[in-house]
């Protein structure tokens, strides 16, 4: 059946009728979607978008994430169509998932992107999926987290990343992808107390009260004793995941704007995330993902599994909770 389906199936993002189910497409043809989802507009009956914010206005150091959606499209091709390794159930099968396109917004009025982005997602929310968001750089994810405490009220938040990005600034006008949490904390958006950040490997001595499990602590204690840390400090409150691709060491992630040696490995990263299955994700996101940087492609291939496990993760929470 898969060899009929890959002969006759081309641009499954625009001719597929079905939101669910695998795609036997080329991997090296056809039109680009998150793994093949239908591109479209429409939510009604989605479970989760995957939407792409081409954003880098926000970078320190190298820019080329607003690149970055564009890559990880393209790498998850490669997944198609096996289920993603390692669950006991496919997620793409199971949930209705739709890539839902990239926000349209001005990139010359830096000022008007946050409250764009924020209306984005919102209107993803609103429409009763949860959104997986591809980056672009990380400072999205603090207009994205505002869509989500007005939901869900003060959201924890698990980060992966080499930085904790809570750098003092009291100026909420500032676009600074090194600055978010800080003021995602001091604004009431994020629960500092029930927040986890994993892999920091640069100094920062206020850490605002979150947790920090650095990356020197993962390769000695191991994933395994990471994720019962990170599941002591979240609980079940709900969760926004957000994964820094520079979480990883730059051997395995070299495409990215401030690389910092001595990271997560993808083995350990797989580990944690499908160990992680059960916690109350309401949405995520993968950042930092720099084209550029990267002639072999092995950073965005990162973040498109990343991607998946993300998806993976907010299945599971669905299947836990009943949904349809």
């Amino acid at each position: 059946m898969a060899l009929e389906d890959a002969k006759n199936q081309m641009d499954h993002a625009f001719t597929r009728d079905d939101l669910k189910g695998p795609s036997f497409e080329l991997t090296f043809g056809g039109a680009l979607s998150f793994l093949r989802r239908k591109y479209t507009k429409d939510l009604t009956g989605v479970d989760i978008a995957v939407t792409g914010v081409p954003f880098d206005q926000a970078v320190t150091n190298r820019p080329g994430t607003r690149l970055g959606p564009r890559a990880i499209r393209e790498a998850s091709a490669l997944q198609a169509p096996d289920p993603p390794y390692g669950w006991p159930y496919d997620v793409l099968s199971e949930r209705s998932i739709i890539d839902y396109g990239d926000l349209a917004f001005d990139y010359a009025n830096v000022p008007a992107f946050p409250a764009a982005l924020t209306a984005h997602v919102k209107g993803i929310l609103d429409a009763g999926a949860a959104s997986v968001v591809l980056g672009g750089d990380h400072y999205i994810s603090f207009p994205i987290l505002k869509a989500y405490a007005e939901k869900f009220g003060p959201i924890s938040l698990l980060q992966f990343d080499a930085h904790t990005d809570t750098w003092v600034d009291d100026d909420m006008s500032r676009v600074d992808h090194g600055t978010m949490f800080y003021k995602a904390v001091k604004s009431g958006v994020v629960d500092p107390a029930s927040s986890v950040q994993v892999g920091i490997r640069t100094s920062n001595a206020d850490t605002l009260g979150v947790t920090i499990i650095d990356a020197r602590e993962v390769h000695e204690k191991g994933a395994g004793a990471a994720v019962r840390k990170i599941r002591s400090v979240l609980g079940n409150r709900p969760c926004y995941l957000s994964f820094d691709i520079d979480a990883l060491d730059p051997a395995y992630a070299p495409g990215t704007g401030t690389p910092v040696w001595g990271g997560l490995t993808s083995a350990q990263a797989a580990t944690m995330l499908r160990d992680l299955a059960g916690i109350n994700i309401r949405g995520g996101d993968v950042v930092e993902v720099s084209p550029p940087f990267d002639t072999t492609g092995a950073t965005a291939i990162a973040g498109a599994h990343v991607a998946t496990e993300i998806l993976s993760l907010l299945g599971w929470r669905m299947r836990e909770e009943g949904q349809g």
